[in-house]
């Protein structure tokens, strides 16, 4: 333990009779000097004490405040299910068993039907949550304002013309459907290689239409607890009434739409569980108004087949890596404001990458970028892309698994 340090002692001032007043007058100066360097000492030791005081009372209070969260016992999260006078029944998050229990006065007026509260071991409740603390929502990607626009997207021409078919024109002139007697396409399906633009068709769909982006992982929806993912499944579609008009975008939707097979384990009958309440929502969804549904994967193999029935997603759309036409127009994308050498012939860097996906070329055109900027050049050349080329590559291969090189 570290001592206080010790105070500096009072000095004294002890004057000889015998002394002349100017004798005097010297040793009363010296004597204050003495009694100013005591005072700034003193004030020192004052200014550390106080200090230390500060700091040692910090500690106390996070101590004070760890030792309370210690002693205090262990919540869980419930979802009130009804409310009347001063009961309520509980339906605990993990298991399927609803309790009955009184409410704290305090929180009385603040509870309603479809709350999501924290309780104790004795299923008391002890808060209201709020929306901003519901961790569901953290898995739900909103977008009111995506800034992709189809000129964004190269290579998919065919493509966009389907998607805007049957995902903008329903929310865009709805009246036109009706004329003809069709029902709009119930949803979309997007499949083919990582990288490809799946997820830039959506955005750019809903930006051209003002609709709010909704999206969420297929993996995100694989939950723990029995029968959490179906209730996030419901809390998407009602996030997309809430914000319409909306898109929602499910991205690896064969997460949980998988091929059902014979396994008991709880695991698959959770997957399976959150499925069928996907099917469920997207049959209910007759009256969508302006919400559209798209969805992609790059496992098309691996869909349930009652996932691809008409009804539920009626246009199957293709994404496939951009051919040499395509190439091209990603990279006038991609290299549209970078300073490119006289010399440097884009025509010849789409026909040398060939298998290339949309993705890839960004990231190609990235790398060449930054070659430039490494030998401190302004304008990017030929040899950049070749050194980019190499550097973008996995183990000498494009997505599709073909081995590429330049020439």
């Amino acid at each position: 333990m570290s001592r206080s340090p010790s105070l500096p002692d009072r000095p004294t001032l002890e004057l000889d009779p015998e002394m002349s007043p100017s004798e005097r007058l010297d040793a009363l100066r010296q004597h204050f000097a003495r009694l100013v360097d005591v005072n700034e000492k003193l004030s020192d030791q004052i200014e550390a004490a106080q200090s230390k005081h500060a700091s040692l009372s910090e500690d106390v209070d996070s101590l004070q405040r760890e030792n309370e969260t210690l002693k205090s016992a262990a919540r869980y999260i419930a979802t009130v299910e009804e409310v009347a006078d001063d009961e309520v029944v509980l339906k605990q998050h993990g298991n399927n068993q609803e309790v009955l229990t009184e409410t704290v006065p305090r929180i009385q007026e603040e509870v309603e039907a479809g709350d999501r509260v924290a309780i104790n071991d004795s299923f008391a409740i002890q808060s209201v949550l709020s929306t901003e603390t519901d961790s569901r929502a953290q898995a739900m990607e909103v977008d009111g304002s995506p800034d992709v626009r189809y000129e964004d997207i190269g290579g998919l021409d065919e493509q966009i013309r389907e998607v805007r078919e049957a995902v903008e024109q329903p929310l865009l002139a709805p009246e036109q459907f009706e004329e003809v007697g069709i029902e709009p396409p119930a949803g979309v399906l997007l499949h083919g290689p990582p990288g490809t633009g799946k997820t830039m068709l959506a955005k750019a769909v809903a930006n051209e239409t003002d609709a709010t982006f909704i999206k969420m992982a297929g993996s995100e929806l694989v939950q723990k607890f029995i029968g959490e993912g179906a209730r996030l499944v419901r809390d998407l579609f009602e996030l997309a009434g809430e914000r319409e008009p909306a898109v929602i975008f499910i991205d690896e939707i064969d997460a949980i739409a998988s091929k059902r097979t014979d396994s008991k384990t709880s695991g698959d009958a959770e997957v399976q569980r959150t499925m069928m309440q996907l099917l469920s929502e997207m049959d209910g969804f007759d009256e969508r108004g302006e919400i559209r549904i798209i969805a992609a994967t790059n496992r098309f193999d691996m869909l349930d087949r009652a996932i691809l029935r008409p009804g539920r997603f009626d246009r199957l759309i293709e994404v496939p890596v951009p051919e040499l036409e395509g190439r091209k127009r990603i990279l006038d994308i991609h290299t549209a404001e970078m300073p490119l050498a006289e010399d440097l012939d884009l025509d010849a860097v789409a026909d040398l990458t060939d298998g290339f996906s949309g993705a890839e070329l960004a990231s190609l055109t990235t790398e060449a970028g930054m070659f430039a900027i490494r030998d401190g050049r302004t304008t990017v050349e030929m040899q950049d892309f070749e050194d980019a080329h190499e550097k973008v590559s996995v183990d000498g291969e494009d997505s599709a698994g073909t081995p590429i090189a330049f020439q």
